[in-house]
């Protein structure tokens, strides 16, 4: 996963020179790599809790769903902010 997560966040950067274009890859810090796979986990990991609140319950917990949005949009933040 974290392969995965470190070629989705590289940047690839096109220099001008003499000669034409030269490619350069800008691979993401590890730290933010590590992150992104913890806050992945964390996502799986509260969804199947939410899924077992509902089945033993019969209900939604809304903390755990506002959990939920929250990760969503810290990883969708990261990965749309650090392609531009």
């Amino acid at each position: 996963m974290r392969r995965w997560i470190k070629h989705a966040l590289t940047r690839t950067l096109t220099v001008k020179g003499s000669k034409g274009g030269t490619r350069i890859e800008v691979e993401p810090s590890e730290k933010l790599v590590y992150g992104v796979a913890f806050a992945i986990i964390a996502l799986i990991c509260l969804t199947a809790l939410e899924i077992a609140h509902i089945v033993v319950l019969g209900k939604l917990n809304s903390e755990i769903l506002s959990a939920i949005t929250l990760l969503i949009g810290t990883i969708m933040g990261i990965f749309f902010g650090k392609k531009t």
